[in-house]
């Protein structure tokens, strides 16, 4: 049943007769009888000034081939589904994402009555039909950020129009040189990103934190103006994995994927290349693999599980062996491991063994996480680039936490909503952004400005408490 005021009719009702006028056209259904002819007296009755359907045809009011509608509706989104005629040869013109005032008017080449049934919160929809056409028009709820995008889908074929009405983007002047933002990036989802913009030459960022020791990150840094969470850690422990250097002391060495480094105001960010050798007590240096970069001989820096069938392993107390065990072998915190061939030992339990490891670039600080998203402007986004066994970084869509910096040395904290690493890489290529790194993510994913958090977390578990972070204040 449809509105006869949605079809352009006037209605009148008289003596136990409506009669429907459009134009010169004019027809009548008389209770008792049925409709007059030319229509035929037994289609369905009018409700009303509701008309049913099949006498709208009849009337020659639409000729639009017919489409099927479905519809869906968040807090933010209108999505509508017309399931088109089989064979139909008219076909919508998709769009991109565009903006509207609150207020959209679409005419569709189609007739379209199951749009009466749409229902969506906060969003007025409303119809009007014509000979070859509908006319839809939807109002949002008013004080939103709006944009709207249209789509074609085959087999079958479908026209979607999805519509959203977001919470407005803001912006917040911190103080000169800084500015909070909350904007839309679109993946092509809408992901809500939460910005700290600091200017060229008037930010000074520090990692802060303690191996081993977890706290809610602005008791880190009380006095920072902002403060991002850092680099992965192991959970269980609160052991760092991976590089950190703060003010030229390592204080964790390489996992083996990709790093920010900065010393100044200059920042760079990728795989830090490093050699790594043991002294034996005679004096001699083996060169050995690190971490994930393993070598025939391993140093081992996390507690874990390390080694591989077929080796032995050094546990290393400071620069003494104090045990000596097959692989593969659970590495307690406070220790380190040298893994080798069984059948090619180097040292004994009891000797000592000493650790040195060169890195390069050289950089006052030091911080490693990955993957690696922006360098030099190129998105350089690779999953496979660097080991993960946890694929979550790479694949997963969850919290993004980011390091990103301009050509001309303008720093960006950003954290955003739930969204997969390869869509934030080529939203901030498209932000005209030089440099990115992802740090940890997911429920670590955290931006405190001003000493309050800015993005949203898991709220079951509440803030979860980190191994580091990094620290940004203004320059005097």
């Amino acid at each position: 049943m449809l509105p006869a005021s949605r079809l352009g009719l006037s209605v009148t009702q008289e003596n136990g007769a409506t009669t429907f006028r459009k134009d010169g056209l004019s027809f009548t259904y008389v209770e008792g009888l049925g409709w007059i002819p030319p229509l035929e007296a037994g289609l369905p009755p009018p409700q009303g000034a509701m008309l049913p359907v099949e006498v709208v045809r009849a009337v020659g009011l639409v000729a639009a081939p017919e489409a099927g509608v479905r519809s869906s509706a968040s807090a933010n989104r209108l999505r509508l589904v017309f399931d088109l005629p089989e064979g139909d040869v008219v076909q919508p013109t998709p769009s991109s994402l565009a903006p509207y005032p609150g207020r959209l008017e679409l005419s569709l080449p189609y007739f379209a009555p199951g749009l009466e049934a749409v229902r969506a919160a906060g969003v007025e929809v409303t119809a009007r039909y014509e000979l070859q056409s509908t006319q839809l028009v939807l109002q949002a709820p008013p004080g939103r950020f709006y944009r709207y995008r249209t789509f074609l889908l085959s087999n079958p074929s479908r026209y979607v129009l999805d519509v959203y009405y977001l919470e407005p983007e803001r912006e917040e002047a911190l103080m000169p040189g800084f500015r909070y933002r909350e904007v839309w990036a679109w993946t092509p989802e809408p992901v809500r990103m939460y910005w700290l913009e600091a200017l060229p030459g008037r930010w000074r960022m520090e990692p802060v934190g303690r191996p081993g020791e977890r706290k809610v990150l602005p008791e880190m840094a009380p006095g920072a103006l902002a403060i991002l969470n850092g680099g992965y850690f192991d959970g269980r422990t609160g052991t760092p994995i991976g590089l950190w250097v703060r003010g030229g002391v390592p204080l964790s060495l390489p996992f083996g994927r990709s790093a920010l480094f900065w010393q100044e105001d200059s920042l760079f960010a990728g795989r830090p290349r490093f050699a790594a050798s043991v002294q034996l007590m005679d004096g001699r240096n083996l060169r050995v693999g690190l971490n994930l970069a393993r070598a025939r001989y391993t140093v081992h820096t996390l507690p874990g599980l390390v080694g591989r069938a077929g080796e032995g392993v050094h546990v290393v107390q400071g620069e003494q062996i104090i045990a000596t065990y097959p692989a593969p072998y659970e590495l307690p915190e406070g220790f380190w491991a040298l893994t080798f061939p069984v059948e090619e030992p180097i040292a004994r339990t009891g000797e000592t063994l000493r650790l040195l490891v060169s890195l390069e670039p050289p950089a006052n600080h030091a911080l490693e996480a990955g993957p690696l998203l922006l360098q030099g402007g190129a998105n350089v986004f690779d999953p496979n680039a660097e080991p993960f066994r946890d694929r979550a970084p790479v694949e997963a869509v969850a919290a993004q936490s980011v390091v990103a910096w301009s050509q001309e040395g303008a720093l960006y904290f950003i954290v955003t909503e739930p969204m997969r690493p390869e869509a934030l890489a080529r939203v901030l290529q498209e932000q005209g952004l030089w440099g990115a790194i992802r740090m940890d993510g997911g429920g670590s994913a955290q931006l405190w400005v001003q000493g309050r958090l800015r993005n949203p977390v898991n709220g079951l578990l509440g803030v979860r408490p980190l191994v580091n972070g990094l620290a940004l204040y203004p320059k005097p």
